[in-house]
């Protein structure tokens, strides 16, 4: 839950910046910096290139992502006329899944910001048959029941998935070994050729406590840990509306 009210907070400042503030002063080769194929929880350093096209000097402020993943900036404080720079950072793929496009944000000190982008595609290490789980009007503490199938992304190996610590406090899953048709995703059969788990996952109350407090509706994430690939956290979300 952390993750996502660090997302709202970030998505907040680079709303709040003006519109006007917006320029391409600073251009970047490419223009869209790719990283390919990513496997989930791999960390990649990213080094961007750019330029000050202008004929002033830009004094940089801060160097930030729109969305999660992205640390440990480095860029340069003051950038000349016509000089080139590089902006580095580290992006950690442990909470991303599926195709992405990141904004990155370089603020100057006129309050001026300056945009590129990096694109990938973060491959998880299992598939779930359902990621989104709806709880409807739910009473803190209510007892629920969920039932998924869970199959490895190369659909070859069986999965070795569990509940990681935190959930596992407010949640217990059970795993029953099938094969599985998937042929059509929306039409799921048990019988098939591709090795999976079926899930069962309860919880004797999903408690409500920090930023959920304040909120009507319930944003739950349920985060999975695999011994095969212990750098990644699958995860699923649990949604509905506190009673």
């Amino acid at each position: 839950m952390k993750r996502l009210q660090c997302l709202t907070i970030i998505l907040f400042v680079l709303s709040s910046f003006p519109l006007w503030a917006q320029n391409k002063d600073i251009r970047f080769v490419p223009e869209s910096y790719s990283v390919g194929v990513i496997e989930q929880g791999d960390v990649r350093h990213i080094v961007l290139k750019g330029v000050n096209t202008t004929s002033k000097t830009i004094v940089l402020e801060s160097v930030m992502s729109q969305n999660t993943g992205s640390s440990n900036f480095k860029h340069p404080s003051v950038i000349k006329p016509n000089e080139t720079i590089t902006i580095e950072f580290d992006l950690n793929t442990s909470y991303m899944e599926g195709a992405f496009n990141h904004s990155i944000v370089l603020v100057d000190t006129t309050g001026a910001f300056y945009t590129t982008t990096i694109e990938g595609d973060v491959q998880s290490p299992v598939f779930f048959s359902e990621k989104m789980f709806d709880a409807g009007y739910y009473k803190a503490r209510e007892k629920r029941e969920w039932t998924f199938y869970v199959w490895s992304t190369d659909k070859k190996t069986r999965p070795d998935i569990e509940l990681d610590s935190i959930a596992a406090k407010s949640f217990s899953a059970t795993y029953k070994s099938v094969m599985l048709n998937i042929d059509k995703l929306d039409q799921i059969k048990e019988g098939g050729k591709v090795p999976a788990l079926k899930v069962t996952l309860k919880t004797k109350g999903i408690p409500r406590d920090g930023i959920a407090l304040k909120q009507k509706s319930l944003r739950h994430i349920v985060a999975f840990k695999s011994k095969a690939h212990p750098k990644a956290t699958p995860e699923i979300l649990i949604v509905g509306y506190w009673k």
